[in-house]
């Protein structure tokens, strides 16, 4: 079954796992022989026969392969992480919003964890519309850091590193580099790019990170777009599991991309969320 509105795959559909890449002790990547022709930022639904099925952000869909980068942290990625090349795992979607930008903007992607997946895919397909870009890439540790060669690799792209521990790039938080950045004290695009001003942020990660680079944004009056998560269970609006207070809005629809100004009016934001019984928990 198909959606008409949007094209996505309702149903899952078995595909055999083409390639598994450990990134480190803790995040591994799948390469799928497919495209469902993902966009940036959007998410697929994940089944594992007899387990369970869980949302996965896109690390990449070029048309042919598409990847998908997971944190083995509950026991249906666990059981995920173990899985090897040829076995089979049920996909659907696309699903969701995606982030949007306009040709030669300069773009400014903040990744916390495994955030860095889909901003890379973001950082990869904006390359390609010739803009300039910023990337901000934080972690705990350098262990725990993600895709900062492949970053590295895409033209008109500057990167940098904030590690909590300062055991790679800056000591502290990647929000402190965007503040630096804003305030005009640092992280000028390359020698040679005529792009200046930040057009827009982009970021993924904790949620208290989006809170910050939210407030960040805020305060200094630039365009910014968050990528939220919430307990997604059917992925195109059905169920109503990830509908956020107080708008009531679904973020497997309405989301999990969404601009700054709609995210500040999300009560639940920075503050709580919602289990799959409804039951609030702090974040």
């Amino acid at each position: 079954m198909t959606c008409g509105c949007c094209g996505n795959q309702r149903l899952p559909v078995t595909y055999r796992i083409a390639g598994v890449k450990k990134e480190t002790e803790h995040v591994t990547t799948f390469t799928f022989a497919v495209s469902l022709g993902a966009r940036p930022g959007q998410f697929v639904m994940l089944w594992l026969p007899g387990v369970d099925e869980i949302p996965m952000s896109v690390a990449n869909d070029d048309g042919k392969k598409l990847r998908i980068t997971f944190f083995a942290v509950g026991d249906t990625t666990k059981k995920l992480a173990k899985l090897t090349k040829g076995d089979l795992v049920g996909l659907r979607g696309p699903f969701g919003t995606h982030y949007a930008w306009e040709p030669k903007q300069h773009l400014v992607l903040i990744a916390g964890g495994y955030g860095a997946a889909p901003m890379f895919f973001t950082a990869s397909e904006a390359a390609k519309d010739g803009c300039t870009l910023t990337t901000i890439v934080g972690a705990r540790s350098k262990e725990h850091l993600l895709y900062v060669d492949a970053f590295s690799s895409l033209p008109r792209t500057t990167v940098r590193v904030a590690t909590d521990d300062g055991s790679q790039g800056h000591k502290g938080y990647n929000v402190q580099l965007l503040r630096e950045l804003l305030q005009g004290k640092t992280l000028r695009p390359r020698s040679g790019s005529t792009a200046h001003a930040v057009d827009q942020v982009f970021a993924c990660g904790p949620e208290h990170m989006l809170v910050a680079v939210s407030d960040l944004c805020f305060e200094h009056k630039v365009p910014c777009q968050l990528s939220l998560e919430r307990y997604m269970k059917c992925g195109f609006g059905l169920c109503g599991n990830c509908a956020v207070d107080s708008s009531g809005m679904r973020l497997c629809v309405g989301g999990p991309v969404v601009k700054n100004e709609l995210a500040r009016t999300i009560t639940e934001f920075g503050k709580y969320h919602r289990d799959d019984l409804g039951k609030k928990h702090p974040l």
